[in-house]
Parts: C-alpha cells; structure tokens; sequence
C-alpha cells in the first residue's frame, strides 16, 4: 500500500473501508449519486430503488448528467453482472436504519459487498437533515472532491425562511403527502423525514396526521387530507407517487389544489448544501405567496 496515496472511510454501519488509492470510479444508489455530483464528483454509474422503474427517476436525479452515466437498473433488477464489469472501485449506498443498504435485495447487496468497497450512509430518520447533510460532506472530502459546499447559500436560505416564519406567526398549516392515486393518499409524519424536521425547527408549522397507521406515514382518503386545512401543500415528485394530473377527478384533490399552495417536494432530494438551500427557497417562496394572497 502506498501510504501517500491511500484512502480510508467509516461508513455509518461503523464499517472502515480501506484501500491503497483514492476511488475514482464511483457506482451510487441516485440520491447518493446527486449529492456527490454537488460536491462535484462524477459518478461512474447509479441504481435505484425498488420503487422506481427501468429509468432512473429524474426527480432523484438531481443535476446528475443521466444521459452520460450507466444505469444498472433498480431493485430486484439490479443487473449485477453489468455493475461488476463496469470494475468499479467504490459503490456508495444509502440506509434508513439497521445499515441495510437501501434499494437492492439483501442478498444481492452481501454478494455485492464481497466483490467492492461498499459505504453507507444513513439518511433515516435517527439523523438530523445537518447530519445527513455532513457525513455526505465528509465523504466527498475523503474523495478530494472538488467543488466546496454552499454553506453561504444555506445559511442565507436557512435565514430567509426564519425571517418569513416570524413576519408570520401561526400560520399556514404545511402538510407533506405522497399521492398513492386518485382515491387516497400517503400523509408524512413530519417527525420522521430529516427535512420536515428541519422546517419545524426553523419555525414552519407542519401538520401532524392522525397517530394510527404506519410508522412513517398515514395512508387516508383524500377527504381526510383536506379536512387538515393545509395553507401549503408539499407533494412528492418521485416516479412512485402518482402524478397531479391523474388525481383530478378527485374533488377532494381540486379542493386542496384550490384551497393551498402545491410545492413541489422529495424526500429523496439531493443532500447537499446547494439543494437543501432550493428546497428551503421553494418552501419560503409558497409562504410569502399565501402571506400576498391573504393581504389581497
């Protein structure tokens, strides 16, 4: 090993990775794969998750070049024997607790492991949207990448959305869904996803669903969804949640759209300092428009 040019890592399963150079043809899960293309490291290749299809999802993409980059495929149609020709030298995943990787089957991520370098990085909802944030900064700086993090652009975003919160006190309700289809709907639990917590910690005021159901969201009708009153509505844009224009035969769905402010929103976005700066942007952006609509 050439000590000068060696290469080390603790993933967040704990797991040190050690090699005697620097990975320079990186394999990511998307999210992962458009968080280091901020910090400006150009992946070799991605994969997805079992909920996406034969392409990789756009809105996962980020500002990754798709059209440049291999696509090894998503789930349980990972084509391992194209990813394993492709001899990369470091896959990067991502987990929502217990260190499994996320998106393949577990056996094909343990036969996977066995052959490269694997490191994951846990984004769940035991960590904080900073400390997502910071371990994928960290990562990218182990890699010599060589874009520095926007952090002057956040801490302005960050400032921007406290500013518009307490010009504002007490309102409007901000409720963050998953369109399951034109009958129901996916209500998140802002206590579990990293960047809702991180709205209500600069102020936002985020609906709660009901306490029954599932752990990270509350599947109702959209009746129940319109009922909470939303101001603003954040609604996920992944190729999983069914598009806005097949929910309109839905009155309960117009009621909504006529009633609250639509931002787009994912829970897979990016976790870099440059996205979570737009995502905060487009959540003080929808404030301010309800603020002009309610002085009309």
């Amino acid at each position: 090993m050439n000590p000068g040019n060696s290469w080390e890592f603790t993933d967040d399963r704990g797991h040190l990775t050690v090699a005697d150079h620097h990975p320079a043809r990186v394999v990511a899960y998307i999210q992962a794969g458009a968080t280091l293309w901020d910090h400006g490291l150009r992946p070799l290749g991605i994969f997805g998750s079992h909920h996406d299809g034969d392409a990789p999802d756009p809105a996962k993409a980020g500002e990754l070049p798709l059209a440049e980059l291999h696509h090894f495929g998503a789930g349980s149609a990972l084509d391992m024997d194209a990813l394993l020709a492709a001899e990369p030298d470091l896959i990067v995943a991502v987990s929502y607790g217990g260190g499994q990787v996320y998106g393949i089957d577990p056996e094909a991520a343990k036969h996977l492991e066995e052959r490269i370098p694997v490191v994951v990085i846990e984004v769940g909802k035991d960590r904080s949207l900073d400390g997502v944030r910071d371990r994928f900064s960290a990562l990218a700086r182990s890699l010599r990448t060589p874009v520095r993090p926007a952090e002057a652009e956040l801490e302005r975003a960050e400032e921007r959305l406290r500013a518009v919160v307490a010009a504002r006190p007490g309102g409007p309700g901000v409720l963050a869904l998953s369109a399951a289809g034109a009958e129901s709907a996916y209500l998140a639990r802002p206590g579990t996803w990293p960047d809702l917590r991180a709205l209500t910690e600069l102020g936002v005021a985020l609906i709660e669903p009901a306490e029954d159901g599932g752990a990270n969201w509350r599947t109702a009708p959209w009746s129940e969804a319109a009922a909470l009153a939303p101001g603003i509505v954040l609604a996920d844009v992944r190729a999983n949640a069914a598009p806005r224009d097949t929910l309109l035969a839905n009155a309960d769905w117009r009621t909504l759209e006529e009633s609250a402010r639509i931002v787009p929103w994912n829970p897979e976005a990016p976790s870099s300092h440059r996205a979570h700066a737009r995502f905060l942007d487009a959540v003080s952006d929808a404030l301010e428009a309800v603020a002009a609509d309610d002085a009309a």
